[in-house]
């Protein structure tokens, strides 16, 4: 139950005309090593900021508070990430955080092909056999079911949607990271290309042992493949614990109203019930609890209160008052 990454009260603000939008807002997590960390949330609720946060890839011009600590074996000491050098950060990205971002199209320079990705990431870090890299690519695209000689010598444009997702998957374990963090990896896919890539993911996990977060709204794609969930709401962790727990008992309102509104094959479309109600404003949320707007169950201190993360059970914590002991 060791933590690979440690976020300590992570804020992520952004100067606006009108004031300023406070986009990660006092998060703290920690990532333990070998699992897989389910992010989930609505559209703009923060999931993809704090992945970029761990990266150090907030688009400017956010400022970043707090700490992002990592045992980190290529530095050989503990650090915190927001506070290294661009050498000690070009160090430990890609060999031991690496990142799928959200559209693998945007992610591969159009006029190289697969091979050039592969041969340029490793020479960026110092490593200049072509051959050692492309045979490790080979073994990397196998891994993720495609065909190496066909993939390599191929343009971005050439490969399939689901093709460049797995390609840009293969190109992220290059340099053998101990952290993948996956945004929303199939938001682009059609339904079958969404299962190869997490029976993929899942295959990988298995025999690399290689600990993820996988980021997602589609609550769904995380069952059978996360470990732990946290659940993400108006820039906040809500409510984060083991999936089985999480997901067959919710408390926070909030996670209850997002499980209520997936439609179900087994069920009346009629029982499925949307959330009532606006995402807050990022610079003028509401006071208290985040969520009061919307909840049912809120009360006079949700309003004027904002509630700590409490344990309900033993690794599951949730930022509620109705679990507050009295």
């Amino acid at each position: 139950m060791k933590p690979i990454i440690e976020l300590r009260n992570i804020r992520v603000e952004y100067k606006m005309p009108r004031g300023v939008a406070r986009v990660v807002d006092n998060v703290s997590l920690d990532i333990i090593e070998g699992e897989v960390l389910g992010l989930i949330g609505e559209s703009g609720s923060g999931k993809s900021m704090l992945a970029s946060v761990i990266m150090r890839v907030v688009p400017p011009p956010g400022i970043i508070k707090g700490n992002v600590f990592l045992d980190s074996k290529v530095l050989g000491r503990r650090v915190d990430i927001l506070k290294l050098n661009d050498k000690e950060l070009r160090m430990i990205r890609w060999r031991e955080i690496s990142m799928v971002f959200q559209g693998a199209m945007n992610s591969f320079n159009p006029t190289l092909k697969i091979k050039d990705h592969f041969i340029d990431t490793a020479q960026a870090h110092g490593i200049r056999d072509k051959d050692l890299v492309l045979d490790k690519a080979r073994k990397l695209l196998e891994l993720v079911r495609l065909e190496p000689d066909r993939v390599l010598d191929s343009y971005p444009h050439e490969l399939s949607g689901g093709m460049k997702q797995r390609a840009l998957i293969a190109l992220s374990l290059l340099l053998d990271p101990r952290l993948l963090i996956l945004d929303e990896p199939t938001s682009a896919l059609d339904m079958i290309s969404q299962r190869a890539v997490l029976d993929i993911l899942k295959e990988i996990h298995k025999k690399l042992g290689i600990t993820m977060v996988f980021i997602t709204h589609d609550v769904p794609l995380v069952l059978g493949f996360a470990h732990r969930v946290a659940i993400m709401y108006a820039f906040k962790i809500l409510e984060i614990g083991p999936l089985y727990k999480v997901f067959k008992d919710p408390k926070h309102p909030y996670t209850r109203g997002l499980l209520s509104a997936i439609p179900s094959l087994s069920s009346d479309i009629d029982a499925v019930k949307p959330i009532p109600g606006r995402h807050p404003d990022p610079i003028n949320p509401p006071p208290g609890c985040r969520f009061h707007p919307r909840c049912p169950y809120a009360k006079d201190l949700c309003k004027s209160k904002e509630p700590p993360m409490i344990p309900v059970e033993k690794d599951h914590l949730v930022a509620c008052w109705l679990y507050a002991r009295r």
